[in-house]
């Protein structure tokens, strides 16, 4: 919290500044120099560079691009999101909106490019390739090629968004190649998504026209798909934190590097962006214009983006920072208008008419029991900063015939309800999350984003699954008598509530889910990706229990 309250700036509310004429050391990243001069801007875009001998104490250098992001994660509307990305030396993101895609359709993408439109900053956003994302799940829509080839013909669609259906491009499944087909026949990237994947199977899966992978976990893994020809997106987010594992290969292999944050939490983006990639790269001790090429240039050339690189006849897109030890971000000018001043977010508040799609009902206590089989059952272990879990085959506490939350050994009951249908619940069991009481439930729930709910017993399962339904999205926890809620009325995974008042209320939610007994960094956050069929390695949809290694359903009951 201390750090939000540091980091919180009053909107100004005033007019943008047009920005003339700008002075300092001027960091030519494509020319791999730096040097003292002035910058000249008219309707927008470079007009000169002037060259001197002038001593400066700033530097002047291009914004920083997020190379894939879900702005859903955030939980803030585009517009809301800028207004936060700025002050982080943000000038642009390659934004692939598959998380509300999942839940409203065609009428969610053309919701986030509408929204992103009402404020000065640059959305390059994709045609979600996966919706759903598997066919063992239950999602709000479903994009097919015809949605696809129409959504690639517009100019604001700029890629294919993540391939996570690589057993379909590998196997060569008609439905799958043919979105590819589409974005190589209208000349976009096709980005992917494909964990551990190597040798013969790689080689089939980039052949396809696969581009990049943000997925990669291990620097053998990302080297492979490097020397294969394959952009690595270096991935450091809320969720999954793979720079630690990945950031020698700024040095090694800049050309084919880029930073990525994938999912970023409210909490998470107040304290910084990319701008804090960049300076643990540089901590690191990389050539800062290596750096640069991955935060700045390489998305540019890779998705063929109108963001300018301080070169004359540009748009004028950069910021100032005080030096490269501290990189105090001092202003961040887009298309020549000054967005930042100081950390001061000079965007103001757009209003932004939510959309949804809800159609649960209440549920009851009874409708989270388990019958008793007198077999052992599949439990989901859950791993603490990672989207992999492992599976696990335990003796269930069993009360009245009942399979219920076991406690004393950490063996919780996890349910899937679909926000879609009125149907009965999918239910299993998970480990790590400790809880000794209450229960949790989300509505970010990737990728169909139906409920997903954690508990101790049935009561509280279903008392924090209801005040999702009755608010129709948004964060949920029980605690003995209290409840608390943080709602997102924005297709359940998002609210048009200033940046800085989310993050807060994230923060808030968060602390009072790990009263419960957590000492998970993020439960919300892990809870959200035990839906994601497409990571290893057991997983839980509103179907039932997925066998990722298998890519198929298994029972609660293991085999004998």
């Amino acid at each position: 919290m201390k750090t939000i309250k540091k980091f919180i700036k009053r909107v100004t509310g005033k007019e943008f500044s047009k920005v003339e004429r700008i002075s300092g050391n001027i960091v030519d990243v494509l020319k791999k120099e730096i040097y003292s001069g002035i910058i000249e801007i008219d309707d927008g875009k470079i007009s000169r560079i002037i060259r001197n001998n002038e001593k400066y104490n700033n530097y002047i250098l291009p914004g920083f691009i997020d190379s894939h992001i879900h702005i859903e994660s955030t939980m803030l509307t585009p517009s809301q999101f800028a207004r936060t990305a700025v002050v982080n030396g943000m000038v642009a993101v390659v934004a692939d909106p598959h998380e509300i895609a999942n839940v409203t359709g065609f009428a969610g993408i053309k919701f986030m490019i509408k929204d992103g439109k009402k404020v000065p900053f640059k959305f390059y956003f994709g045609a979600p390739s996966c919706v759903p994302a598997t066919t063992f799940e239950t999602s709000g829509a479903k994009l097919g090629p015809l949605e696809i080839k129409k959504l690639l013909k517009e100019d604001s669609i700029k890629y294919l968004g993540e391939m996570m259906d690589f057993p379909g491009v590998i196997n060569k499944s008609k439905h799958t190649i043919s979105k590819v087909r589409l974005a190589k026949h209208y000349g976009k990237q096709v980005d992917g998504h494909a964990p551990g994947l190597s040798g013969e199977d790689l080689d089939k899966y980039i052949d396809a026209g696969i581009s990049t992978d943000h997925e990669a976990y291990t620097k053998e893994e990302a080297v492979e798909k490097i020397q294969k020809g394959m952009k690595i997106l270096i991935r450091e987010g809320s969720a999954a934190k793979d720079f630690d594992a990945l950031h020698s290969i700024i040095e090694e292999y800049p050309d084919f590097c880029m930073f990525s944050s994938d999912d970023r939490h409210p909490n998470n983006l107040v304290e910084g962006h990319i701008n804090l990639l960049v300076k643990r790269a540089l901590a690191h001790g990389y050539d800062k214009m290596k750096v640069l090429q991955c935060a700045c240039v390489n998305p540019v050339k890779h998705y063929d983006l109108d963001v300018g690189l301080l070169q004359v006849g540009d748009s004028a897109d950069f910021i100032e920072i005080d030096n490269f030890e501290n990189l105090t971000i001092l202003k961040t000018v887009i298309n020549g208008l000054l967005v930042c001043d100081n950390g001061w977010s000079l965007i103001p508040r757009r209003h932004t008419r939510p959309i949804n799609n809800f159609k649960a009902r209440r549920k009851k206590p009874k409708d989270f029991e388990v019958p008793y089989t007198g077999k052992k059952i599949n439990v989901i272990e859950a791993i603490n900063g990672q989207l992999i879990t492992k599976r696990l085959v335990m003796e269930p506490k069993v009360q009245n015939k009942k399979i219920v939350s076991d406690i004393e050994n950490d063996i919780l009951k996890i349910a899937v309800v679909n926000r879609y249908k009125n149907v009965k619940p999918a239910i299993g069991f998970i480990k790590n999350f400790k809880f000794k009481r209450g229960a949790i439930a989300a509505s970010v729930a990737h990728d169909s984003h139906n409920i997903i709910a954690i508990g101790t017993n049935d009561r509280d399962l279903a008392r924090a699954v209801n005040l999702l339904i009755k608010h129709k999205g948004g964060l949920s926890v029980i605690r003995d008598d209290e409840e608390k809620i943080m709602p997102l009325p924005v297709a359940g995974l998002m609210t048009n509530r200033g940046a800085f008042r989310v993050a807060q209320e994230y923060s808030a939610i968060e602390r009072f889910a790990k009263s419960l007994g957590s000492d998970l960094s993020d439960p919300f956050m892990t809870m959200s990706f035990m839906g994601l069929l497409v990571i290893p390695e057991i997983k839980i949809s509103d179907k039932g229990l997925f066998d990722v290694t298998k890519f198929d359903f298994i029972n609660l009951e293991a085999e004998e």
